[in-house]
Order: structure tokens, then sequence, then C-alpha cells
């Protein structure tokens, strides 16, 4: 029964107990006189009752005041205390209740105190027992973690529905790469946990792969795969290696084997035991419950063999007809009585067509140098291991002494390791062959954003101009020789070379620019993630995910996809021409909340931002100038929000911003919607104040970057994951059932 309907019964059984035995004793005396007694009896004792009405009325009004009174220290009080009490079973674990109201009702508050302290205690102990347990499995779990997100090939894992279970950066870096959208919020619309593969690759390609792969199995094929060349929108070549994942399912034992094992006795279990092993074994049966794909962008290396295809074609059917020219020439030159100016003409024609041939060759060898370069891979590594690898090629090579002087190991560098010794170790050649030198020494050090590797000798000094010629020459080291140039290389790493003087310690070096990089740890934590990350990359749950295609309003709600989504305006009125300047979101899958997919950009309104609204979210005019308009940021965060459910705190508010779009950029988001505000007032309807902080507050989460439209929207799905457990107790569990509750609120009445 409602709090508010117990409220009134209890005024009225109050009035019914204050004025029930006047009424009655008066209709008593009524009915008992006569006529003439009646008349004389209401001038005896009008005066009376009128004073006594007066007393009644006034007793009345006291009463319901004291009633009034009770019910809200003990009713409500303790309506209240029941809600905080489901916040510290569930919620928020280190909330408590203030002791407030009557002494009884104080009581009751600090009794339950002392019980959640005393459950805390207990539920803490079963926690670090159950974390020892989970450890092993952590451990490898971050290992596969960890070997994922060092692989330089991009791995991406899916169930047969197609859906992305698990990938790694190198798959999100190379899936935004093959996007022939224009960059919008990172491109994170176009990877992610629980996406389709097929927003990428067609479908029947997909399937006649796993066609393929299944026959293979059928045969017993050791390593059943599949390979395929597809392109992209975007005109990429991709090469694509498929694998299946396999579970193994053991066959059942026959039922004369189960039985012979079931009687053993005993005294009887060895030749029971023999028996029932004596039956032939059955291979356990492999089924196919996804597959993993593994990426190599093939484009590059296509074009590059194009080109040195097309050389090589110029090279053999250029000359063909040169060589043949000069043949004929030279036949001609062996007769005797050939005229002069016959033989002139024939030994112009040889030198003409030597000429072409010795272009067309210089021509090629050019344009294979270019390919080679063009080929080079750059790798992150420590500029010390680089150091390390050329002192053991020099002293190995060319019999020269190497020391270090001042070399930081914590520098990384990207850079083609093979190419860049080959570099060096040609320099240490020439000062050895040419000026004598007999010991090398490295220093490494760096400068922003630069590294200065240093190349240092004691000895003769030598001219820019002896410089320049070692750079512009052909590698060539014992032998070995290069089509590259010292500068070749250098170019190639976007650096630069110049030669240095120190003329107190009689020593010279070439200085070699380079350019640092990122340790690939930190270039993780900085490019991809907002909080702890690996474990966000994958979620193998999904793997049952056909097993659960109900109609999506009868889905339960621990179920469900979703997108949490805020946005920033101009202010606070969208049918008065207030637009998005931000939009941010984050997902939820499985009940878990995916930090590192989100979607976060700013929009250029393309009109004025009014002064107030930028005192409180902070975004500036400036800061919004250059952005990309709505009409190209709308497209990717609908594509983010795909097949999801959406979920806002007041959410009206947002949704009148984007319905208001539908016209302008012809996208309809015409997904469930959930309102955290109404699900809160479902959940706590005693409470004075839905507003996310304070929701935030009472769950006891921690709020980071509010009024931002990503802060606001991880806040709020942090909130919601903690409802859902509050609903299911209220017997909320599925989408149907939320939004039928939430619309009984008197929140959900409020329109823009």
């Amino acid at each position: 029964m409602q709090a508010r309907t117990r409220f009134i019964l209890a005024v009225i059984v109050l009035f019914l107990l204050m004025t029930g035995p006047f009424l009655l004793t008066a209709l008593i005396i009524w009915v008992e006189t006569q006529d003439e007694g009646r008349q004389q009896l209401i001038q005896v004792i009008a005066p009376h009752l009128t004073l006594g009405t007066m007393l009644t009325a006034l007793g009345f009004a006291a009463g319901v005041g004291v009633v009034r009174a009770l019910f809200r220290q003990y009713v409500q009080g303790l309506l209240r205390m029941s809600e905080h009490l489901r916040l510290m079973l569930g919620a928020n674990r280190g909330f408590r209740v203030q002791p407030d109201g009557p002494p009884e009702v104080q009581a009751l508050a600090v009794a339950a105190n002392e019980l959640a302290t005393q459950r805390d205690e207990l539920l803490t102990d079963v926690e670090a027992q159950i974390t020892r347990a989970k450890e092993s499995v952590e451990l490898e779990k971050n290992r596969l973690a960890a070997l994922m997100s060092e692989l330089t090939q991009s791995v991406v894992v899916c169930n047969l529905d197609g859906r992305i279970l698990l990938y790694n950066n190198r798959a999100r870096t190379q899936f935004r790469a093959l996007s022939d959208a224009p960059a919008v919020a990172g491109g994170g619309e176009l990877i992610g946990l629980g996406r389709s593969i097929y927003g990428v690759f067609e479908r029947n390609l997909i399937a006649h792969a796993l066609d393929t792969i299944q026959q293979r199995l059928r045969r017993g094929v050791a390593q059943p795969q599949a390979n395929f060349v597809t392109t992209t929108k975007a005109g990429q070549l991709l090469r694509v290696q498929m694998a299946p994942v396999l579970s193994v399912i053991a066959p059942p034992r026959s039922d004369a084997a189960a039985d012979a094992v079931a009687v053993v006795e005993p005294t009887q279990g060895s030749a029971a035991a023999e028996a029932a092993d004596s039956e032939p074994a059955v291979a356990p049966e492999r089924t196919l419950t996804g597959f993993i794909l593994m990426l190599d962008n093939i484009t590059r290396n296509f074009e590059t063999e194009s080109r040195r295809d097309q050389m090589l074609h110029s090279l053999t059917e250029g000359n063909r007809a040169s060589l043949a020219n000069v043949r004929a020439a030279a036949e001609m030159l062996d007769y005797a009585d050939l005229p002069d100016e016959m033989r002139q003409r024939f030994r112009g024609v040889i030198r003409d067509e030597v000429e072409a041939m010795g272009s067309r060759l210089n021509q090629t060898a050019n344009e294979f140098a270019d390919s080679l370069k063009a080929r080079w891979p750059l790798e992150e590594m420590l500029g010390a291991d680089l150091i390390s690898a050329v002192q053991r090629r020099i002293e190995s090579r060319i019999s020269l002494r190497t020391k270090l002087e001042e070399v930081d190991e914590s520098l990384w560098m990207k850079v083609n390791s093979f190419s860049l010794m080959q570099a060096i170790t040609y320099l240490a050649s020439r000062l050895s062959d040419e000026f004598e030198v007999r010991e090398i020494r490295f220093r490494l050090s760096g400068a922003g954003r630069l590294l200065h590797l240093d190349l240092i000798w004691q000895g003769q000094a030598m001219s820019t101009e002896t410089v320049m010629s070692w750079e512009l020459e052909p590698m060539q080291i014992e032998g070995e020789s290069s089509p590259l140039t010292v500068r070749d290389v250098i170019d190639r790493h976007d650096g630069e070379m110049w030669l240095e003087r120190e003329k107190v310690r009689h020593r010279a070096f070439f200085r070699i620019v380079l350019p640092a990089a990122t340790p690939q740890e930190a270039a993780v934590v900085n490019n991809y993630l907002r909080g702890e990350s690996r474990p966000e990359y994958y979620d193998f749950d999904l793997f049952a995910w056909s097993d659960r295609s109900h109609g999506l309003e009868d889905r339960l709600l621990s179920e469900l996809t979703y997108t949490v989504f805020d946005t920033e305006t101009t202010g606070l009125n969208p049918s008065q021409g207030d637009e998005i300047i931000q939009i941010g979101a984050t997902r939820i899958l499985n009940g878990k909340l995916l930090r590192s997919e989100s979607f976060e950009q700013l929009i250029d309104p393309q009109r004025p931002l009014a002064a107030e609204s930028a005192k409180i979210h902070g975004i500036t005019s400036d800061m919004l100038r250059g952005q990309p308009t709505v009409n190209k940021v709308l497209p990717a965060f609908h594509a983010f929000a795909a097949d999801t459910v959406l979920i806002a705190h007041n959410a009206a508010f947002d949704m009148r911003f984007l319905q208001l779009k539908e016209a302008q950029t012809g996208l309809k988001f015409d997904q469930p919607v959930i309102d955290t505000l109404l699900l809160s007032a479902v959940i706590h309807p005693n409470q004075e104040s839905h507003r996310l902080e304070a929701i935030a507050e009472r769950m006891g989460l921690t709020i980071i970057g509010r009024h931002t439209a990503l802060g606001d929207a991880i806040v709020t799905a942090e909130v919601f994951l903690k409802l859902v457990p509050l609903l299911a107790e209220r017997g909320i569990r599925t989408l149907r059932e939320a939004r039928e509750a939430a619309e009984k609120t008197y929140y959900a009445r409020i329109k823009y």
C-alpha cells in the first residue's frame, strides 16, 4: 500500500474516533425526545454544541498534526531507511544510515550500521579469498592480453554470428586506417566488442571461408585454415588468414561401458575397470564455435610489386630492341668493303643504343632503390639495443674497437634497424680505411622529440666535401654493396646528419638526428585507454550470443548492449535554435563498462556560444572553431550506437536535440532509450534529489570529468550498472519491465 494512501486512511480513522461518539450520542438523544422537548433541548444545548464543535475541530487539527509528525518520523523515516539499507546491501557498501528522527528510529539506524560493518568485514574476507583463488586465472588472462597487445599483426576473434569477441590494438589502428569516412571521434564506430565484422567484410566472403574450414574439418585436416584477399570500402587490399576456434566435446561412453564402471565393487575394481577400458577409444569431437582473422594490409606491397614488374618489363622489352639494333650494326661493321660513311652511321647507332640502354639501366636502378626504401618496415626499439647491435657488427666485420660514452638507455627510436646499422657500419669502415681510425665511440642523448646519435673518433680532421661524398655514394662494405646511400637512409628516417669537431679534446663526430619514439607501453595508454585496458579488450561470454536472440523488449537488462551518451549544448532550448557542441559516449557489454571503446567529438555549432553555457562545460568558441559540423558527426555516432540500447541521464533533453536533426541528417535514433533519472525515481521514490551528482554520491561513485560529455556518460554508465541489481530486487529484470516502471514515475511527465 502506498505511503500517501496510508496517511489518508489514518486521518479518516482519527476523524471518526474523535467525532463518532459525539455524533452518536446526539443522534440517540434526538431520537428519544419528543418534538416539544427537542425544541427546548436545542435551545438549551445549542451554545454547548457550538463550543463542542469548535473544540472537536481544534482537537482534530491537533490530532492531524500529531499523526502527520508521527507519520513523517516513523513511516516515511523508516521508508527512507529501507532505501538506505538497500544501498548498503547492494550498490554502495560504504554507505551508512544517518541516525535521524525519534530515539527508537535512531537506535534502529545504529543497529543497522553495526550489522553493515560486520557484513562488510565478512565480505572483505570472502573477497580476499576469492581474489587469491582467481590469481592464477587472472595471470593467464593477463598473459593472453599482453600477447595480443604485443603482436605486430592485426588479430580479430569473432563468434559464428560475426560478433567481435577480441581484438588487439593493431587491429583497432588498422580498421581506422581502412575507413573511407573522415576521421570523427577517433573512428570509434568501426570496431568494438560485440560489433559485427560484416561492417568491414562482405558476409558472403566470410561465409565461403567458413564453409572451406568446415569441409577441411570434416576431412580431418590437422590445421584447417582459409586464406583470401579482399578490398575494403576505402580501396585498401587486405590479405586475410582465417583460423577456426574449436571446442572439444568428449564423446559419451556407451551404456555397456558406463554400466561396467557403475557396478565396480571394491574387491572387483581391477577387472571391472579393465572391462570398461577395453572399449575402443573414440576421438573427441571438434565443434566450430568461432573464427580468428589475422589481417595484413598489402596495398603498399602490391603497388611496390607492380612497379617492380613494370621496371623488369621496361628493362627487358626496352633493351631487346636496342640489343637487336646493336647486333645488326656490329654485323654490318664486319664487312671490309663497307663505305666509311655507312661505317660511321652504324657506329653512331651502336653508340646511341648503348647510351639508351645505360640510361634505362640507371633509371631502373634508381627506381629499385626507391622501392627498397618504400618497403622498409620501421619498428620501435631501444636506442641502446641498436647501438649494441652496431657494436657487434663493426667489431666482427671491420675489426674496429667500439666503446660507449653517455648512452641514455631509456630512449626509444622508430627505425629500420638493418639499414641504419648498414649506414653506421659503412661510415665506420670509411673512417678506418681512409683515416686509420682505430676506435669508435657511441653517444646517445635526447633532445625533445629528437634523438642525437653521435659516432665519435679521435684523429685527423676531414673536410665537409669528404662527408658529402660519403653520404651520396652507394654503400660498399667488405665486398657487400647496396644501391642505397647514407643520405637515402637518413632521409627515409626523416633525420639529418652532419660533422662536428671538439677542438679541445681533438675529436670529431658524426651527429645523426633521428625522431624519438614513445615506448610501446606508454603509447598504448595514451592513444587508446581511459583506465585499465587489457581486461576490457575481450569478452568470451559473447560466444553464446546466438543463444540469446529473444525479442529485445523481453531481454534481460544484464544481457543487452548499451550506448551510454551525453551531450553538451549551446543552451537549454533546442526548439529555439540551441545546438549540440559535444557528444560523448561509451559502451556497456555483458554488464561491463568498456571505457576503452568511447566516442568523444567536439562539434562546430555554426552559431555563437552563450557565455553562461561556457561557464558550465568549459568549452569555448576557439575550441569549436574548425571542428566538424553536426552533419558529419551524427552519422559516426549513429554507427557507434547501432544495434544497442541508448542510455542517458534526463534522456528527454538529449533525445530532443537528436530528434530535431532527423530531417537535416536523414538519421533516426529509433532504438529503445533508458533514462537513469527515471530508474532512480523507481528505486528511490522517497529521495529528494535525482540529479546525477546526488545519485552518484548515494551509490558511492567518484565523479571525474563532470560537465564534459564523455565524463558524464561514464558516470551515467556506472550509475546504471549499480541500478540493475536494485531493479532486479524489485522484480524489474527485462527492458520492457524497466520502461514500464519508468513511465509511471512523476519525472516521466516532464516534456522538452
